[in-house]
């Protein structure tokens, strides 16, 4: 369990991360969303040990990130957004040198290296030089390298930064996976089609505050009460939007040159059907009557006004 409360980080006058607070159990895929320069990096440096907060504090499992550092690094994974790889060493051998570094014994480590060569899909790789691996090798080796040490918090900041699509889509299902296992996730982004699909949690911080977190289906709902309608008429655009505009629980119509009319709903899915029975019952013929889907994004921009500090 991740337990974060109040944790600030102060540089002179500016506020780099403003009392955050969070919680995240085992299998969470928590999806960090902010613009760049919004605090998701020093929030995760944080958490890392790298930086001391100048308030509040963390815990992992009930170890303290103040307290006890020492033991918070060898329960995490952090892999940063700029990494550096070693040249001139084969991929095993980067592997076993974190290996040892975070004392795993002797005995297991080729096993442990096999395994997270498999899990990360590097298996024909492993006696490759590291500087010859492709861009997107190079990210699943370095999180290979967070994983040797079995961790139970994985940070990740930007982990899809300069990958091409196919990469992004193994990236994503290697993360699903990983929470799967049980482990706590924190992936941060500033580009929403990379958190899309794969994240149960999301956190949307902006200026170093946490300005909504939960579960992503909440998170979305609760910014968007109202139901977004899409009605596509063969009949008189603008008389249909008349009928529209007059049923209960109508709050915005408006109409389109395509035959379409768009529609804020606030009531539920009964009141939609009715609506709909309503305009072919008064002799419009409705090639198209669809609820639009909001996304991470809508409540992302709706949230945000993509400034920083």
């Amino acid at each position: 369990m991740l337990e974060i409360q109040n944790l600030r980080k102060v540089y002179g006058p500016l506020t780099a991360v403003n009392g955050l607070s969070l919680s995240l159990k085992p299998g969470d895929v928590f999806g960090f969303i902010g613009s760049n320069g919004a605090g998701k990096t020093t929030t995760i440096r944080m958490l890392a040990t790298l930086l001391e907060p100048t308030s509040g504090t963390a815990t992992l499992n009930g170890v303290d990130i103040q307290k006890d550092p020492m033991e918070i690094r060898r329960m995490i994974g952090y892999m940063p957004d700029f990494f550096g790889l070693y040249d001139d060493v084969k991929v095993w051998e980067y592997l076993d040198f974190f290996a040892t570094i975070y004392s795993v014994p002797k005995a297991h480590r080729s096993e442990i290296i096999d395994n997270v060569l498999e899990m990360t899909d590097l298996t024909i790789k492993r006696d490759a030089m590291v500087q010859s691996l492709s861009r997107g090798m190079q990210q699943r080796l370095c999180l290979a390298r967070c994983l040797v040490h079995d961790p139970a918090l994985l940070l990740l900041d930007e982990p899809a930064s300069g990958l091409d699509p196919r990469a992004r889509a193994e990236l994503k299902e290697l993360i699903l996976e990983l929470g799967r296992m049980g482990k706590i996730v924190i992936v941060s982004s500033h580009i929403l089609p990379e958190l899309a699909g794969f994240c149960n949690t999301v956190g949307i911080i902006e200026r170093g505050t946490l300005l909504a977190f939960g579960p992503v289906d909440q998170v979305i709902q609760g910014l968007h009460s109202a139901r977004s309608i899409r009605i596509h008429v063969l009949t008189d655009v603008e008389e249909a939007a008349a009928l529209v505009r007059a049923r209960e629980g109508v709050l915005l119509v408006e109409t389109a040159k395509d035959g379409e009319v768009h529609v804020e709903f606030n009531g539920d899915l009964e009141g939609q059907a009715a609506l709909l029975e309503h305009l072919i019952s008064s002799g419009h013929r409705v090639a198209g009557f669809y609820e639009e889907q909001a996304d991470l994004e809508d409540v992302f921009l709706k949230l945000t006004t993509g400034a920083v500090q």
